[in-house]
């Protein structure tokens, strides 16, 4: 998002904390919270006058705010009215960047119960699962194939995941299985993992090497990159044999490759131009 969808982000994101997170029993409804933005997401997509209107910046807010409670109220918990009413209200540039916004609060409200390390592990959960699914093509088929009905891809994610991860990285899955809004499943996990990031103000970097690194290497890189980049650095480590040695680091759409195998293509391609 860039110039006024980002202040509408930030102020919306503000009021989800103080007003509605805030509470002392948040914790007991932010996961039903999240269903229900995800569930208002899906029928913002799928009716294009409406998220067109609800965006138009002509539109009185007020207005705007009275549609989403006449569609909405007898469906959704008041907070979640809460939430959406404060979106529409907002500016944005565009209608797409209204309802990433809602998705963002879903994600949110989700992890809201997660907090300092678990986070972490909520981010890396999300990873692993996105390399099993790029590794096993026969799962990501049977996660992907059209036709199929939503409750039973939900159900399949339950019985692959349940007991095994966070409740938030369960959920979050599920979401990006059965609505990845355009998106591949991977770059949904991918989406979704940058938004958890985001909430524990931090980056991540995918970092890409022959072995396994120990703690103290891992460390020293986490050091050396939050230097780099001034914020506190989340390593996501895969093992590619395929790169020889040295690293490849990922951070946003930064590339920093000083692996042999990319080398030796660096020399390839000065020899060939």
């Amino acid at each position: 998002m860039r110039g006024i969808s980002r202040t509408s982000l930030a102020e919306v994101t503000r009021r989800l904390d103080e007003n509605v997170l805030a509470s002392a029993d948040a914790g007991q409804y932010a996961a039903s919270l999240g269903g229900e933005l995800f569930e208002v997401v899906a029928l913002l997509g799928g009716e294009h006058s409406l998220r067109r209107w609800l965006a138009d910046q002509s539109n009185p807010a007020e207005s705007k705010t009275a549609l989403v409670g006449q569609l909405l109220e007898t469906k959704v918990s008041p907070s979640t009215l809460i939430v959406v009413g404060d979106v529409v209200q907002q500016d944005w540039s565009s209608a797409a960047d209204m309802v990433e916004a809602v998705e963002r609060m879903g994600v949110y409200a989700t992890v809201a119960s997660v907090e300092g390390s678990r986070l972490d592990e909520l981010e890396d959960e999300l990873f692993r699962f996105q390399r099993i699914v790029v590794s096993q093509p026969e799962l990501r088929a049977a996660l992907t194939r059209e036709g199929v009905a939503a409750e039973h891809l939900r159900s399949l994610v339950e019985n692959l995941l349940s007991g095994k991860v966070n409740s938030a990285t369960l959920a979050l899955v599920g979401e990006a299985v059965t609505r990845p809004r355009g998106r591949t499943l991977e770059q949904a996990l991918e989406h979704f993992g940058q938004l958890v990031a985001e909430r524990a103000q931090h980056y991540v970097a995918v970092v890409r090497a022959a072995h396994v690194l120990s703690e103290a290497q891992q460390e020293r890189l986490r050091t050396a990159l939050s230097r780099k980049y001034g914020r506190d650095i989340h390593l996501n480590i895969e093992i590619v044999p395929e790169v020889l040695g040295g690293l490849s680091i990922q951070v946003g759409d930064e590339v920093i490759d000083d692996t042999i195998a990319g080398r030796i293509a660096e020399v390839q391609r000065r020899l060939a131009g």
